[in-house]
């Protein structure tokens, strides 16, 4: 937040000041990056199905690819009980975009 120059608080114009506790800041990181990593494991869960569906897989592959999606599912729900995070505080509000992961209930988009 830049300050004009008739704020109130007294700071020069090109000045900064954020206002953070040590605990938000945490929080606030560790739900940015857990984001990311469901963003990515939900693209990767959806290119695994593009290719079981097209039968680009042996079975083998097949269930060395759901036995891994499991397994990132599996430690997704961990790292957000750590953090005490929920699935929906992962999806993040575009504004007019809507949201970036899919709500559950809601088959995904076709990216």
């Amino acid at each position: 937040m830049t300050a004009s120059r008739s704020d109130p608080r007294g700071l020069k114009p090109g000045e900064w000041r954020l206002e953070t506790d040590a605990d938000s800041v945490q929080r606030d990181l560790s739900r940015l990056v857990l984001t990311l990593l469901e963003l990515v494991r939900q693209l990767v869960e959806r290119q695994c199905v593009r290719r079981m569906d097209q039968g680009d897989l042996s079975s083998e592959q097949l269930e060395a690819v759901g036995l891994t999606l499991m397994r990132l599912e599996e430690a997704m729900t961990e790292l957000c009980e750590r953090f005490e995070l929920s699935p929906s505080d992962l999806n993040l509000d575009l504004g007019p975009l809507g949201t970036l992961l899919p709500a559950a209930d809601q088959p995904p988009a076709a990216w």
